[in-house]
């Protein structure tokens, strides 16, 4: 099976099967050996995924008739090589050729698909001028999307539909019990990577450039992690302290986990749970990697009742299940899976976490709510009725430099400062 190919199945377990595009890639991944073929076949299933509407539109003024869904594999490929035609530095010849190969398993579209991008080659111009009456390809997102960020962010949309679009940059938080931020950008340099510390966190560093993760120096040791810097945000707004007993809930892969622990290693216990046990290990993966302990727990936590156990906490860090609207840039599949009701049954899951666990909050503590969506509805207004029905909960402000205040917490919109889209807010319990 060609690059194109293994491409090309990545995208149809994404378009028609709906798994995600990271964990499709990792199948994938697992029988290629050379990494520049990982590589191209990386960049081309996040660039189809990434623009997907306006391919898909282009695709639907070329192709004589829709494909049926059991042809989904070729139209990845048509996508595929659209997508090369006009992002990539392939050759047009090569481009077309070679995703006309692709489809040695079903020769009667060797025809349609030459045809196809052959066509797109003499026509470009009026193929995309004809595909810009629809909204969705205009701006290449979903409509559902396009009117909530019209609704939520009136005068931000034009600026999160293009970040949406963008390549993240890569930030790296470092890990401060074995190596200053100073002398891990020295390291960085000596080895030949040019990087600049982050102001508005003391652990980030953002990169020039991304690279593999191998490459990082002291990456194997522990040195540093990679993390946007937004979610680095999160362990000095708990304002940890020594001694403390603090939870982590929905803790997977375990990013904040680790950060908390590099903060404050004087905790006196940090228990991070996850429903998830499969994704739990790879919060034990990190830590073992950081040389750092945590409780890992696989647990409902909306069923405190079944793991407390009667321990309460100072610090809870609830790292709420979200839409990922503000980690679209990174994650681009968001916008094929996720729907517009999946909104409506993410803030009732939210509601269901606050209220189970806010009693296990010592009186005087502080739980740090955070999400990496952009959505009013799982955020500002999310807090705006806990604390409604809570009466012993009170906002403990973030007066900070980054994001914007809001009615209740503070919101990162995706590309501000070259961070996620991310949202925190703090609730303390009253004596």
């Amino acid at each position: 099976m060609n690059s194109r190919s293994q491409a090309a199945a990545i995208l149809t377990a994404v378009l028609r099967d709906g798994r995600s595009l990271t964990a499709a890639l990792a199948d994938t991944f697992a029988n290629i050996a050379d990494h520049s073929e990982r590589a191209f076949v990386q960049a081309l299933s996040y660039g189809v995924v990434r623009h997907y509407f306006r391919l898909d539109g282009l695709l639907s003024q070329l192709l004589p008739t829709p494909l049926k869904a059991k042809d989904s594999d070729i139209k990845a490929l048509l996508l595929m090589g659209l997508y090369q035609l006009d992002h990539m530095r392939v050759k047009p010849h090569a481009a077309v050729s070679e995703t006309v190969a692709a489809t040695g398993h079903k020769p009667w579209a060797r025809s349609l698909v030459n045809a196809v991008l052959r066509r797109y080659q003499r026509e470009g111009a009026a193929v995309q001028a004809a595909s810009l009456h629809d909204k969705q390809v205009q701006l290449n997102h979903p409509n559902w999307l396009i009117e909530r960020l019209e609704q939520d962010w009136p005068t931000h949309t034009q600026a999160i539909l293009h970040a949406n679009d963008a390549q993240a940059p890569m930030f790296l938080r470092v890990n401060r019990l074995k190596i200053s931020r100073d002398d891990y950008l020295a390291l960085l340099l000596a080895s030949g990577m040019t990087a600049r510390p982050v102001t508005l966190c003391d652990t980030a560093i953002e990169l020039d450039a991304a690279l593999p993760v191998e490459r990082l120096p002291g990456f194997d040791e522990g040195l540093v992690s990679v993390q946007d810097a937004a979610a680095q945000l999160a362990a000095p707004l708990l304002e940890l302290a020594p001694g403390q007993q603090v939870l982590d809930l929905c803790a997977a892969p375990g990013g904040k986990t680790a950060a908390m622990l590099e903060r404050e290693p004087g905790l006196a216990s940090l228990l991070a749970l996850d429903i998830d046990d499969q994704r739990l290990q790879r919060v034990r993966t990190t830590l073992d990697r950081l040389g750092l302990h945590a409780e890992l727990l696989g647990a409902d936590a909306c069923l405190p009742e079944n793991w407390a156990n009667g321990r309460r906490f100072d610090r809870i860090l609830l790292d709420a299940p979200c839409s990922g609207l503000g980690v679209i840039r990174r994650h681009p599949d968001i916008k094929l899976l996720r729907r517009a009701d999946d909104i409506e049954n993410l803030v009732a899951l939210q509601g269901r976490i606050l209220d189970a666990v806010w009693s296990l909050l010592v009186p005087g503590g502080l739980l740090l709510y955070a999400t990496c969506s952009i959505a009013k509805a799982e955020n500002e207004q999310q807090i705006a009725a806990f604390l409604g029905r809570t009466p012993d909960a009170t906002e403990h402000a973030i007066d900070d430099d980054w994001g914007q205040p809001r009615p209740h917490g503070r919101q990162i919109l995706t590309g501000d400062h070259g961070m996620d889209g991310f949202f925190y807010a703090r609730l303390r319990k009253t004596a």
